[in-house]
């Protein structure tokens, strides 16, 4: 019996639309199957209408230095239920764009709730429609993951989910966990003057950062007043008249910190329930679906891409898994994926920006290394800007100078991140980086200084 696609794709997250469209553009037939809003968490509920509230925090931080520019007024009043209706409009924007992608490459939409069956059928609840496809891609995604400690209500005790569209903000919260979406929260809050406190379990914010970033974001979160408490574990939590009492131990000492509500900040699952996994043999690990270079799983005709997969959990990176899946079942010849320079990003302020390997992670792997660096004051473009914290870190092969990671912090440095993924991309070296003219002034040339000082040659240092 020939199947009713070519390809079915479940999950319209950034890894399964783009999939779904790219099958469109080689002239397969597909259908995607997604059970809520078109677009996953990042479009919904993650990437874009947290970038939406952040530019509204942004906004509010020159209010409050407003006598820095010379500007005054009276009566100012931010009112974050507006900035949630915004953020929401871009949402509504965005989800009709992969719509109307969709349709433009002839991709079937099929609301529902998908199992896999076998031998290519997909069930779509709660109509019980059975669907066939040559290829199946699971897009499934990922949702906040919890701990026992930490019983999520919805209401007092939130996940990034329910913070996403909170209108009405606490006077005070303590987010657990200081990764990205743990930053970029506490930054939002903090500028709207909720009493925010950061704890995280490991020895400092952004622990997957390169060690001379992380400090430097946790100097600017002190001074913009953010309390963080690192190195610090939550052991329960009670609920008290007004708020909750959050049990947190430290250096083998408990102490109490009071507050109105949690944000758990700690981490994704992958989706992988219900799925009808088990019964097709496809093979898990710890809770993600297991790949090859090419997306597929060990069951013939069956890709995942995407966080189901428990690689990096990052939009582009599942857009590019869901890439590679459908050019390899069209018979093209993808480049594999390299996650190791996956670039990285976290747009609090200061911005957090990286790829490739951090200082450590080279000389552990072996790794003849040089450091080349440049300061953000002294980048003449940040000073006008009024945006001075920060640095530029490159970590530099000693012999070729080949880039091995680039580390950034200070103003808009993730829109830096391009021009480093792409010299490392092209084989270029610190000798190109620096030889090529920036336009002054620019934050992009802390790039070339950076490239510069690794070849003990900064100009402007």
């Amino acid at each position: 019996m020939t199947p009713d696609y070519d390809l079915v794709v479940v999950g319209s997250g950034p890894g399964g639309y783009v999939a779904a469209i790219r099958a469109g553009q080689l002239g397969m037939k597909t259908a995607i199957v997604e059970r809520e809003a078109l677009g996953g968490v990042c479009l919904n509920w993650g990437c874009i209408p947290s970038k939406a509230l952040l530019k509204n925090a942004e906004v509010l931080s020159y209010v409050h230095r407003a006598k820095e520019f010379g500007l005054s007024f009276d009566n100012f009043h931010a009112d974050y239920s507006v900035a949630i209706e915004r953020s929401r409009r871009f949402v509504d924007r965005n989800t009709r764009g992969v719509a109307y992608l969709l349709r433009k490459n002839q991709v079937d939409h099929i609301e529902g709730t998908a199992t896999l069956k076998g031998d290519g059928k997909v069930e779509v609840s709660p109509e019980g429609r059975i669907i066939t496809g040559r290829n199946i891609v699971i897009a499934t995604g990922a949702r906040a993951r919890t701990i026992p400690p930490l019983p999520v209500d919805g209401e007092r005790v939130i996940t990034s989910r329910e913070a996403i569209v909170l209108s009405e903000l606490p006077s005070s919260i303590v987010i657990v966990g200081g990764g990205a979406i743990g930053a970029e929260f506490a930054y939002l809050y903090n500028m709207y003057g909720v009493d925010v406190t950061v704890v995280e379990l490991l020895p400092r914010l952004l622990p997957n950062e390169d060690e001379d970033i992380s400090p430097l974001l946790e100097k600017a979160f002190e001074g913009q007043g953010i309390k963080i408490q690192t190195g610090a574990g939550v052991t329960g939590i009670e609920t008290r008249p007004g708020g909750l009492t959050v049990k947190v131990e430290k250096d083998g000492q408990e102490q109490s910190l009071e507050c109105e509500k949690v944000l758990v900040a700690i981490g994704v699952r992958p989706n992988v329930e219900d799925l009808g996994l088990d019964t097709l043999g496809i093979e898990t690990f710890t809770g993600g679906i297991q790949v090859d270079d090419t997306m597929a799983t060990n069951v013939k005709g069956i890709y995942a891409v995407g966080d189901v997969t428990g690689k990096v959990p990052l939009a582009h990176v599942a857009s590019a898994q869901g890439v590679t899946a459908v050019e390899h079942m069209a018979g093209l010849e993808p480049q594999p994926l390299d996650y190791v320079l996956m670039p990285r990003a976290t747009y609090c302020n200061p911005q957090v920006a990286s790829f490739g390997l951090t200082e450590a992670q080279a000389r552990e792997l072996g790794h003849e290394v040089k450091i080349g660096t440049f300061n953000v004051q002294a980048n003449g473009k940040a000073l006008a800007m009024g945006e001075s914290e920060g640095m530029v870190k490159l970590v530099v092969d000693a012999r070729y100078g080949e880039l091995l990671g680039g580390h950034m912090i200070g103003p808009e440095v993730t829109e830096l991140l391009g021009e480093l993924s792409m010299t490392r991309l092209l084989e270029g070296t610190t000798l190109e980086l620096g030889w090529a003219v920036h336009t002054h002034p620019s934050l992009s040339e802390m790039l070339k200084e950076a490239a510069l000082s690794a070849q003990g040659r900064s100009i402007h240092m």
